[in-house]
């Protein structure tokens, strides 16, 4: 692993050291995971090369290992050696492969090392093989063996232990609410201005990210400034707000069900009539799309990005924006599970439109946007944190082409990779979220003490 760290590393320890019942543990989950259908899928890949342009990984860095379809064969060749008759017998002549320790460090590197689970080479296949569905499945795999990477798991296990990624105590998060809810009424000028918590009956339950309190609490002003400005019936909860969902990559399916669990269970608790999800691009894809399967349950209530509300509301003309109050040039950067895997496309841009001056779209942009690397969990697994940011130069490139001061990422995972891609880059940009833009632009009436 090129960017682990020369210093003792208990994991590679584990990787070294592994057993038959390790093995066989990752093969039962794999068979889990993968019925019929996905495995004949998965052989009709034509070798045609798509997936590798749409790779922000191979595109900066040019190394076999980082194509699609190299993973995907990475995955395909334990399947053929253990799950299909023949397999064995036939060996390298059909690509099969015995799950053995190398095949399995193989696997850390390409399936945790050199994917953000961006899905477009999905979307590119010819083939319409959905390849970052295989790896997510085989990422499970590795998880049902203790597999994760360390600082990837501890996220997970931080969230399930202690409510949220953050650890975030309740008493320090509701301390953050009454401060901003002082910063909203000297904002607003309304001294009747509130953040309600636990609030019964509301018609919107609100989950955020919990890196706005921990370190961009202006993010939960922007969003409680909306919310005011259009009259809402809304609240947080008190111990079930965290929107992240580092299950989704970790590949545990345990873990990625019981968090968004809980935001389900806080909105029926609560008797919320839509819960509404955060600027977070994993967090939207997992609770909106992933969740019910997790859960094994059809959701019977609306389940929107704060995108869509927003959105609304400036539709329905329940809030005014003025988008001189927004002049530097601006572009938008398109989270992948948002946009390419969430659907949730236009609505940012319907609000930037109506909210900037200069609106600046990337090229490619929307479904065919680049990742900037953030996803994947390759924020939290800092052994390969070089490789990650050398994968983000074309999105640097493509943020420099637009000549934007500020970029705009409705997603905290992504403003953090791109904040980090500007400082690696030199792009001297500002990175905002939608709704802090959206937040500059109301019009407010004043309100005297």
């Amino acid at each position: 692993m090129a960017d682990a760290t020369a210093r003792h590393d208990p994991y590679q320890d584990k990787l070294d050291s592994l057993t038959d019942a390790d093995l066989a543990a990752i093969l039962a989950e794999l068979r889990r995971r993968l019925k019929a259908p996905e495995i004949a899928a998965a052989h009709t890949c034509i070798r045609c090369g798509l997936c590798a342009d749409a790779c922000h990984y191979y595109l900066t860095n040019g190394e076999l290992e980082d194509v699609p379809a190299h993973k995907l064969n990475l995955v395909l060749g334990v399947i053929k050696h253990h799950f299909l008759p023949g397999g064995r017998r036939a060996g390298g002549w059909v690509g099969a492969r015995k799950l053995d320790k190398a095949v399995v460090r193989e696997w850390v590197d390409a399936l945790f090392g050199r994917c953000s689970g961006c899905g477009r080479c999905t979307v590119n296949c010819t083939s319409g093989i959905n390849i970052h569905g295989l790896i997510r499945a085989a990422r499970g795999a590795l998880a049902a063996a203790g597999l994760v990477p360390p600082e990837l798991q501890s996220t997970v296990m931080t969230a399930v232990e202690q409510g949220n990624n953050m650890g975030i105590p309740r008493d320090e998060w509701l301390e953050t609410v009454d401060w901003i809810q002082d910063e909203l009424r000297a904002e607003t000028g309304d001294p009747g201005a509130r953040i309600p918590v636990d609030e019964k009956g509301a018609r919107l339950l609100y989950t955020v990210n919990p890196r706005e309190p921990k370190f961009f609490p202006l993010s939960l002003l922007a969003a409680a400034k909306l919310f005011h400005a259009a009259g809402e019936s809304w609240t947080f909860s008190s111990d079930r707000y965290d929107v992240t969902n580092y299950g989704l990559y970790s590949g545990d399916d345990s873990c990625a069900g019981l968090l968004s669990g809980r935001l389900v269970q806080a909105r029926e608790d609560l008797g919320a009539e839509v819960l509404v999800l955060g600027e977070c691009g994993h967090g939207f894809a997992s609770t909106r799309w992933e969740a019910p399967q997790w859960l094994n349950r059809r959701f019977g209530f609306p389940v929107k990005s704060v995108l869509e509300v927003a959105a609304e509301y400036v539709r329905q003309g329940r809030v005014r924006l003025d988008p001189s109050k927004n002049k530097k040039p601006l572009t938008l950067h398109d989270p992948c599970n948002l946009v390419r895997l969430g659907g949730v496309v236009e609505e940012q841009r319907y609000l930037l439109e109506n909210a900037v001056e200069d609106f600046r779209e990337m090229t490619p942009n929307r479904r065919n946007n680049y990742c900037c690397g953030g996803g994947g969990g390759q924020l939290a697994m800092t052994r390969f944190a070089k490789r990650r940011l050398a994968a983000g130069r074309l999105k640097a490139e493509q943020i420099r082409a637009t000549g934007a001061m500020v970029v705009v990422a409705p997603c905290h995972n992504c403003i953090d990779q791109l904040t980090e891609l500007g400082k690696e880059y030199g792009l001297g940009t500002e990175v905002k979220t939608v709704i802090e833009i959206v937040a500059d632009a109301l019009v407010l009436p004043r309100k005297n003490a």
